[in-house]
Order: structure tokens, then sequence, then C-alpha cells
């Protein structure tokens, strides 16, 4: 039995699917079935019992799950050595992205800090704003990067930047050409929100941003997961997001007029964070802010 099986395991335990764990993981699926029915073979026990819908833990499962965590955090403590301990700057962090709205700089945050600290090992996880919300509080994720609007006042947070909202538009639709759209051609129209009890955060900007704007509009609840935005695709309703939360080329992008920003956060748990997670913070707030004025030097003029 290898680390890695464990942390197989422990994925397709989380995520309850062999789909999701082995997207999270960055591996096939069919490799990950394989190596967690060879884990169940060494055991001698059942641990998952699949279903079409997904996977359900056994009894047994769930004894070895508690225990391969435990396996897992305490591997983890044990990789800190040498200069590594001194940093601190060594582990794993688990870094939740919300979807519907999306901040342009995350990318570039990942990349930067994969290239700065590559013995952190990031695992990047992608769901509705209110799921990682949950995930966060209880402690399967460090940090979230969201929309203010899943702020909670019993976590940390630090303000990462803003993106000017924009109209999604279908290529058949009315509305389907390049330009500014003006607030007003959004009345009457049916305008897709997750409808969603953990995407209510972003629903709920949408619903206060139309307000502001005196719009009156329908809203519709799109699709579940990356299909939240199929009826946008196929013309039948518009879409308020970001120019980053458009997702594929399948939609136009049109600036909203009057311009409004979505302000976005880096949220954490703890009042200390662990070194590697204060480098993700410091890290994201470097990415918006202005770049540090040259000191002025003062010279005597000769009388």
């Amino acid at each position: 039995m290898e680390l890695r099986h464990l942390r197989y395991f422990v994925a397709v335990a989380e995520e309850q699917s062999f789909t999701r764990a082995a997207e999270r993981l960055w591996i096939a699926q069919p490799g990950l079935s394989t190596q967690i029915r060879r884990l169940e073979e060494e055991l001698g026990v059942k641990l998952l019992t699949r279903h079409p819908r997904g996977v359900e833990m056994t009894d047994a499962g769930r004894i070895f799950l508690e225990r391969a965590r435990a396996a897992l955090i305490a591997a983890e403590e044990a990789r800190a050595t040498g200069d590594d301990i001194e940093a601190g700057l060594v582990g794993g962090i688990r870094l939740g992205i919300a979807t519907g709205a999306r901040w342009s700089l995350v990318s570039q945050l990942l990349d930067s800090f994969a290239a700065d600290h590559p013995e952190v090992e990031l695992t990047v996880v992608e769901s509705n704003g209110g799921t990682l919300l949950r995930d966060l509080r209880d402690g399967r994720l460090d940090a979230l990067v969201a929309p203010s609007s899943f702020s909670s006042p019993e976590l940390q947070r630090a303000q990462i930047g803003s993106e000017p909202w924009a109209v999604l538009v279908g290529q058949e639709h009315r509305l389907g050409r390049p330009g500014p759209v003006a607030a007003i051609e959004l009345r009457g129209e049916p305008i897709v929100v997750t409808g969603h009890r953990d995407g209510a955060g972003y629903d709920r900007a949408v619903a206060e941003m139309l307000s502001e704007l005196g719009v009156t509009a329908e809203l519709r609840c799109g699709g579940p997961g990356p299909a939240l935005f199929k009826s946008v695709v196929d013309g039948e309703a518009l879409a308020l997001s970001t120019a980053a939360g458009a997702g594929s080329g399948d939609v136009i992008v049109r600036p909203l007029e009057p311009s409004r920003n979505l302000c976005f956060e880096l949220l954490w748990r703890d009042e200390t964070p662990a070194p590697a997670l204060n480098e993700l913070i410091r890290a994201a707030k470097s990415l918006t802010e202005p770049p540090a004025r040259p000191a002025v030097r003062l010279m005597a003029v000769p009388a």
C-alpha cells in the first residue's frame, strides 16, 4: 500500500464519484478505479459500494477513511524536514474557486505560486460557492476565491480585486452582436441564475446588480454545473457574469453600460494561517496592489 492509494481513496470518498475524484486528482478514471479495487483486494474488505449515480462508503470504508486521513496528515508532517521545516513552505493547499462568475487573475495566481513554491502541492476544486464555503468551514478546503457576496463573518478575508459585470449572449439571440449592452435592453429578458442554495451568493449578486440599475428581468434557473449557461448558448436567455466566467467561446461577452463591478475575495479560516497559505494570501494580494512608487530623493541646490 502506498500513500497515493490513500489519497485516491480519500478523494473518491469525499467526492462520492470516481469521475469527480479523477478530475480532482488529474488522473484517468479507469486507472483510478483499478487502484481502488487493488486497495480493496489488499485489505480484504469492500470499501465502496458502486452504483450508477456514484459511490457510497461501506462501514469498513468509513473506518478506513478516518485512518487514511490520519496517515496522510502524518506523512505530510513527516515531509517537512530541513530547510522546509524552517520556512514552513511545505505540504499542500486545497483551494476552492467559485463558479458562475470568476476573477480573471486566478490562473495567473496559480501559475506564479506553483512556480515560486514547487514543494507546495496546490489542489484546486471548482464548484458552487456555497458548496465550497461549507468545505472551507469543515476543513476540507484551506482557502476559497469567490465573489464577496459569499463572504461570512466568521472567516478571514482579503479583497483581491474586482471585475466588470458583462452580459453573456448566445450568437443566435437578438442581442448577439459585439459592443456594449445598455442596461435598459435587459428589461423583460430571461436572465440565468443557478436557483441552487449553494449558488445563492451568485444569484443574489445578479439580482442586486439588476435592482441597482432599475432593471426588471425574469430570473431563470440554468442547468446544473457546467451546463449553467446552456440556455444562453442556445440563444434562449442571457446571463450576467464576468468575462472570465464566460467559459467557452460559444457566447458573446458584451460590456454592460453603465459599468458595474463585482468584487472578489480570498477567504480562509484561521487568524494565523500556515506559512504556505500565508504565502498564497500574499501572492493573491500582490496581483492587484499598485507597484510601490520609488522614493524621491531631494538634492540641495547650491546658493
